[in-house]
């Protein structure tokens, strides 16, 4: 059995390509929104029955068991490159249970050459070169999720910035901009990606002097937005990516890589 680590485009592409080939596969999610984009049928959850899917978020140990219990050769990990944590949990839960970690990587955006570009290694720097950027009353367009709003909010009210918030529509995510201070009236809840006419006009709308953006791949829609913030004159800081390092593992950037791997195990 093969276990994918879902939640992500690239990660459904994994599980139905596994499915078409015949391969026995479960998908573990981390939220409710991973596994209705799974389901694919009416908007509903499908439950593990039905299509293979569990929902839960599962420590070290946890997946260990899972992996084991189930049978499995190998654990593709198809998580957002900035899933940190999750790759960290899975890398390690491989190793306990003895089989073959294999990340699948999704490639990187291509970012023109522009002045108006800020690259951070991270959220508190990416928060700081934000806030400075909009010192006095100016608008920060956030598009990096509801999990660190609270880092981006602390910074801004230090120079008197604006921080607008694109989130999931889901309680968690609102809940967590609203305990960061944020205000009703600055919080857009949609499903991205989105694409480059919407960017501009929520840019425009609320007038953002700077978008702050992660670099999430032509998959993740950051081309539309970097180019939809340039266009517009406004400046751009973008939060570096995490390594995309497979450890004691394998690293691949397609399905055809996926399956020569995929082939040798079966």
């Amino acid at each position: 059995m093969i276990l994918v680590m879902a939640g992500t485009r690239e990660g459904r592409e994994v599980f139905s390509f596994c499915r078409q080939r015949g391969y026995p596969v479960l998908a573990t999610v981390a939220t409710p929104c991973g596994e209705l984009a799974l389901s694919g049928q009416n908007g509903r959850p499908a439950g593990e029955g039905q299509l293979g899917v569990a929902c839960a978020r599962l420590n070290v140990r946890e997946m260990a068991e899972l992996i084991k219990s189930r049978g499995a050769v190998a654990v593709v990990d198809a998580t957002h490159p900035y899933a940190a944590k999750a790759s960290a949990t899975a890398r390690s839960a491989c190793r306990q249970a003895g089989v073959l970690y294999i990340r699948f990587a999704r490639p990187p955006a291509k970012f023109p050459s522009s002045h108006l570009i800020h690259r951070c290694p991270d959220y508190a720097r990416a928060a700081e070169q934000a806030a400075s950027l909009a010192a006095g009353g100016k608008t920060i367009f956030l598009t990096t999720g509801s999990k660190t709003v609270n880092i981006f909010a602390a910074e801004a009210q230090k120079t008197g910035a604006r921080v607008v918030a694109r989130v999931l529509p889901v309680p968690e995510s609102l809940e967590a901009c609203l305990a960061a201070g944020l205000s009703p009236k600055d919080l857009v809840a949609v499903w991205g990606p989105l694409d480059y006419g919407a960017n501009r006009e929520l840019f425009r709308y609320f007038g953002a002097s700077v978008v702050v953006t992660k670099d999430s791949g032509p998959a993740g829609g950051t081309e539309e937005k970097v180019g939809a913030a340039l266009d517009l004159g406004i400046a751009v800081v973008v939060v570096e990516r995490p390594s995309e390092d497979g450890g004691e593992g394998l690293v691949v950037e397609s399905l055809e890589e996926l399956e020569d791997v995929l082939a040798k195990l079966f």
